[in-house]
């Protein structure tokens, strides 16, 4: 990763408030590992998502919160958060948001050394993936994922 370039972003992206805007925000500061920072944007944009009224938007606020959650090493409020937001998204319908907290939700099991069940939840986001119409390139993580999990299940 370029730090210079995503620093550089940081500061172009300033103080903007936009939805779109903090999402990158987010994300640039949990890969410099400012994870601190993160977890505040992430809960900003959460509670942005949810003034919106759009649902779905929010949901997917809470996913990536989950995230911060799991490279904080929070792994437990990580599980559970995205253990609901699977389950929200599949009584919703929302096929693409249900494979992202799937997939996620087998990062984190994964961490927690439970191969077999994070296997479970990779191959379920491909299939969901699938479904929805992804492209190889958004498959790809999780195909890389459950080779991985395969390997250490296997042992």
């Amino acid at each position: 990763m370029d730090v210079a370039a995503a620093e550089k972003r940081l500061a172009e992206l300033g103080s903007l408030r936009s939805l779109s805007a903090l999402n990158e925000k987010l994300n640039l500061l949990r890969l410099l590992g400012r994870l601190d920072e993160a977890w505040d944007i992430a809960n900003e944009a959460l509670r942005q998502a949810r003034f919106s009224g759009d649902r779905e938007q929010g949901l997917a606020a809470r996913i990536r919160r989950a995230q911060v959650q799991q490279y904080q090493g929070k792994l437990v409020p990580a599980l559970t958060d995205l253990t609901i937001c699977a389950e929200e998204a599949h009584g919703h319908e929302w096929t693409s948001l249900e494979a992202t907290a799937l997939h996620n939700r087998g990062r984190v099991l994964f961490d927690q050394r439970e191969y077999r069940e994070a296997l479970n939840d990779f191959k379920a986001a491909v299939v969901l993936w699938e479904k929805s119409g992804a492209s190889m390139d958004q498959l790809e993580g999780s195909l890389v994922a459950i080779g991985v999990a395969e390997a250490f299940v296997g042992k």
